[in-house]
């Protein structure tokens, strides 16, 4: 039987089996490994780590992309920066936006997922409020001119080029491209394994933006099962209005969700004493 199997922090990890493959590549940029398991489905891993699954995708993309457009109300430009697999796009599209920008490292990746998992998609890239920029999203940023209502920072993890995505000079621009009131939502790794990061990454979106809160999302794909994300704008109550708000505004737009609703929006910030350390200001 093989056995794929993913380590975190050197002396942690997870295994699955790897009942069919079904690509393995190598691109310009990274190892692409799309494998099936009788629990997750379809699996997508890029140099060895799991980005994506059929079982649980729709949780991390609707958290990461409804949370931060909803507590807007009224977001029409949007840009992702990573999200090759078009998860997040396919969730973004399903509010009044007139217009999506999506920034992705490699073009590969967004072809591979088109073909293998393109329930994950959901024919999202064919939409024509959708723009694609090929290319390191980081210069993206720096070169950008358009103002955004919302950037949703849908990235790997803070490794190769990666690591730019995660710098204080990164979220200042982001900053800049936003409207007044603009929110930007981050992927910030697992919640028990990565505390200390998760710290210091709300401490720089804090200094940036005003206003950082983390949030919380269960995603069994992901080691330990709880994801991390932080969402920031210039005012914690535009990241939390009131409930009945929420209701409003997802039952204007109709959207089919799985996980997120107004109840889950605002029950995600609820952090444990566990996860909600004193930011880390010196990093």
């Amino acid at each position: 039987m093989k056995v794929f199997q993913e380590q975190l922090a050197g002396h942690f990890g997870q295994a699955l089996t790897v009942d069919e493959v079904l690509h393995r590549s190598r691109t310009r940029f990274q190892e692409v490994l799309v494998f099936r398991n009788r629990v997750f489905g379809k699996v997508l891993a890029l140099d060895g780590v799991i980005q994506t699954t059929e079982l649980d995708n729709q949780i991390y993309h609707e958290m990461i992309a409804h949370l931060p457009l909803v507590a807007h109300g009224a977001a029409e430009r949007v840009l992702v920066v990573g999200g090759g697999d078009g998860g997040v796009l396919k969730e973004i599209l399903k509010h009044p936006v007139s217009e999506v920008v999506l920034a992705e490292l490699d073009g590969e990746v967004i072809d591979l997922c088109r073909e293998f998992l393109p329930e994950v998609s959901g024919g999202s890239f064919d939409d024509a409020r959708v723009t694609v920029v090929l290319g390191d999203a980081s210069e993206y940023v720096d070169e950008a001119r358009a103002a955004f209502d919302v950037i949703v920072v849908d990235s790997t993890d803070p490794v190769g080029p990666g690591e730019r995505l995660f710098d204080e000079r990164f979220y200042a621009r982001c900053k800049a491209l936003l409207k007044p009131d603009g929110i930007v939502a981050v992927q910030s790794g697992t919640a028990f394994f990565q505390g200390v990061e998760l710290e210091i990454l709300r401490a720089r979106l804090e200094r940036a933006f005003g206003a950082a809160r983390p949030y919380l999302a269960p995603v069994p794909t992901y080691a330990g099962g709880m994801l991390a994300l932080i969402a920031a704008t210039s005012t914690e109550a535009r990241l939390r209005p009131p409930p009945e708000v929420l209701r409003a505004r997802l039952a204007a737009i109709g959207a089919q969700t799985r996980y997120y609703s107004p109840d889950v929006h605002a029950a995600a910030f609820g952090l444990a004493p566990a996860f909600d350390r004193a930011p880390a200001r010196t990093a």
